[in-house]
């Protein structure tokens, strides 16, 4: 049994308890509450829970009569979504992604979902935005909220999906600068292991939000009995929504692929360059370095070394020649 009195102190972790009928405001309720709420006709609970206590979720679970054996997986964290139907309930799981807005990298979390005829319990755990904005768009819009669980956890997954778009905005810019300054500059004004830690993100973010089009391709062809069959094709279109997103970022990684390369290739057009340069003054200092040792040499007899004019000759001789080389290299692109 769980235990009240420590789930009671835990009620922060409450964001939403709330009952809603048709032709009636919405109206907050206490945990102790659910149980009466679901016995009456036309009402469906949504009871939403923000990094909760396992004794909350416990609490909560008794009044929804759950199955205990759900308390286990309710408990756990999940590292992949999934969906689990187990009659007259169905468990859905969808990993969430926000972007950490100081360095500018992925921060994983995940809702689970119950699904029940006459309710809908959420558990979120981590990074994830707020769903006020949501549950509050739906209740200027009561209607909506009848039409059932299914709708709701439908519109809860579009929104988690609304979310990988930001992420994606997000590293879209991201992308784009670093395209920019590896073209214009090459990979000294990039960090390698920026680039490594990008394509390492883009992988997590894919292995996240990857099984979720499944989920929802399951959800959209499977009966469940809390899933209305007419809910069944809103699913489908959110299985492409997914799907649409994850090409999005593979997208984004061969972008990121080719700048690197584009990156590679100029810094090789650099050193080869600069290999050039440095040969091109090489052969021209050889030149003056060769007639330098020649006259070096300790023999005695050696042309033109008693010569008046032998001096300048050779000093001569070696700027004709070199400025000669100069005009030469530089006229092939080399200096």
């Amino acid at each position: 049994m769980p235990d009240l009195n420590k789930a009671v102190e835990d009620r922060s972790a409450i964001v939403a308890l709330r009952a809603y009928s048709p032709g009636r405001a919405h109206r907050n309720l206490d945990i102790e509450q659910i149980s009466h709420a679901l016995t009456e006709d036309k009402t469906l609970v949504w009871v939403g829970l923000k990094d909760p206590s396992d004794e909350l979720i416990a609490l909560v679970a008794s009044q929804l009569h759950l199955d205990t054996s759900l308390l286990e997986d309710l408990f756990a964290e999940h590292l992949v979504a999934k969906v689990v139907d187990h009659d007259a309930h169905v468990q859905i799981v969808a990993m969430t992604v926000e972007i950490d807005p100081v360095k500018g990298a992925p921060i994983f979390g995940e809702t689970q979902m119950i699904l029940g005829r006459k309710f809908l319990f959420t558990i979120r755990r981590g990074a994830v935005a707020p769903y006020s904005g949501l549950r509050q768009r739906l209740e200027n819009a009561p209607d909506r909220l009848t039409r059932g669980s299914d709708y709701i956890a439908a519109e809860l997954l579009d929104y988690l999906i609304d979310r990988y778009m930001v992420a994606y905005e997000s590293f879209d810019k991201t992308i784009e600068e670093m395209e920019e300054r590896l073209i214009v500059g090459g990979l000294d004004t990039v960090k390698v292991t920026r680039l490594y830690q990008i394509r390492r993100d883009f992988q997590r973010i894919h292995n996240a939000i990857s099984p979720l089009g499944e989920v929802c391709l399951r959800l959209s062809r499977l009966q469940m009995d809390p899933i209305d069959e007419a809910m069944r094709p809103h699913f489908g279109d959110l299985a492409d929504r997914v799907s649409r997103v994850d090409r999005l970022l593979d997208g984004l990684g061969e972008e990121l692929a080719f700048a690197f390369e584009a990156g590679m290739l100029i810094e090789q057009s650099r050193q080869t360059d600069t290999t050039r340069k440095l040969a091109a003054w090489a052969a021209i200092l050889a030149i003056p370095t060769a007639i330098a040792g020649i006259y070096g040499m300790n023999f005695e007899e050696m042309p033109e070394l008693k010569w008046q004019y032998g001096y300048p000759t050779v000093v001569g001789s070696m700027l004709a020649i070199c400025g000669f080389l100069y005009y030469r290299l530089k006229k092939a692109k080399w200096l």
